[in-house]
This record gives structure tokens, C-alpha cells and sequence, in this order.
């Protein structure tokens, strides 16, 4: 791995309320043994990213006392509330600080997504003006990397539960696809059916 992967940061969102759980953190779900939020931040370990930041919003204080995040950065999303764009945007602000290349960029509540599809996606990074995503079937899905050349466009951009679509959306010649249909599974932990997902 090169000095420059070993600039590539894992970034978890990990903010949501659950809102269509009946107001349960997706961070706090039960999988395989330990917390959904616990899960999702070693698959980023795993797939090789050097550093982990992990954005809290919903309960934040319950995640911080209950979850195992050894050598994670944990980042406050005060407005939480207000979408994952909100947290996308904390994310990048604390990562700006940390030295990292590049984001690459996971959502909590999509535990089909494993280490071979992180470390796929990471490999694709070149410089800081990368940009790569996570494909299954060639439809662009996560995770995404964000190479550090990209991140005040995509904070000036991310509103709502939108995130960094519009940004991807206007730049999506420069995205390379990085096809994981044969390794990950992209389904969201969304409603009370999607539970039969978790283990």
C-alpha cells in the first residue's frame, strides 16, 4: 500500500434516528452479535482504510457509552435531524483536519456491504481528484470515495437526505464505477420488513 492509500479514510454515517423504525438508531440495530454501527466501521477497517471517522447523531450519547469504536474518530452531528447531508458535511470537516487524500464513504444500515467491496472501491484511488462508487449491475451504489480535491463542492451541495447525489450527478463522467454486485448486497435498513436482513 502506498503513502497515499494510507490516506484513504473511512467514513461511516451513522447519524440517522430510524425514523421509519419507530425512532430506533440504526447505529445501536443488533448484528451478528454486536451493534449494526460496530459492524459497519470494522468492514471499513478490514477493506483497508488506515483511519475510521464515524459520524453520531441520533442518541449519540447512548452510541458513545454502548458501541466499541477502538481507534475511531467520532464526529458530532448536531443536525442530525436535518438529513444525511448534514453528516456527510461534519464528516468532510473533520476529515479536512486529519491529513486524509480521500473519503471513502459508508452508510450504517447497509450491512451487506463487506471488505472486498470496500477494498475494491479504495483501490481506485489515484490523487486527490479521484472519484470512484461502488456499482451492482453498473448502477452506481456504496461506497463512494471522494478524493479531497472534491470535498467543498460536495459540502456546498449535500442538503437534505441527499448527500452527495447532485455532486455525482453533475460530475458523473469523471466517477469510475467500480462493479461489487458479485461480492456485496446493497440492500438499506430501512423499515420493520428490512430487520429480516440482520443476523
Amino acid at each position: 500500500m502506498t503513502d497515499d492509500e494510507n490516506r484513504v479514510a473511512g467514513l461511516l454515517l451513522a447519524a440517522g434516528g430510524g425514523r421509519r423504525l419507530g425512532g430506533r438508531p440504526k447505529a445501536l440495530l443488533p448484528h451478528r452479535g454486536r451493534l449494526l454501527v460496530e459492524h459497519a466501521a470494522e468492514v471499513l477497517r478490514a477493506g483497508g482504510c488506515a483511519s475510521v471517522h464515524v459520524v453520531l447523531g441520533a442518541r449519540a450519547d447512548e452510541v458513545r457509552a454502548r458501541a466499541e469504536l477502538p481507534d475511531c474518530a467520532l464526529v458530532d452531528n448536531p443536525d442530525w435531524e436535518h438529513g444525511m447531508g448534514t453528516s456527510l458535511r461534519a464528516g468532510l470537516e473533520a476529515l479536512a483536519g486529519a491529513g486524509a487524500r480521500a473519503a471513502l464513504v459508508l452508510l450504517v444500515d447497509q450491512p451487506g456491504i463487506g471488505p472486498e467491496a470496500v477494498a475494491r472501491v479504495r483501490r481506485a484511488y489515484r490523487s486527490p481528484r479521484s472519484l470512484a462508487s461502488a456499482a451492482y449491475d453498473g448502477v452506481r451504489g456504496h461506497p463512494v470515495l471522494f478524493g479531497a480535491g472534491h470535498w467543498a463542492g460536495i459540502a456546498a451541495t449535500a442538503t437534505g437526505d441527499r448527500g452527495a447525489r447532485a455532486y455525482l450527478r453533475e460530475h458523473a463522467d469523471a466517477v469510475e464505477l467500480v462493479e461489487c454486485g458479485n461480492v456485496a448486497e446493497a440492500y438499506d435498513i430501512d423499515t420493520e420488513a428490512d430487520l429480516a436482513h440482520l443476523e
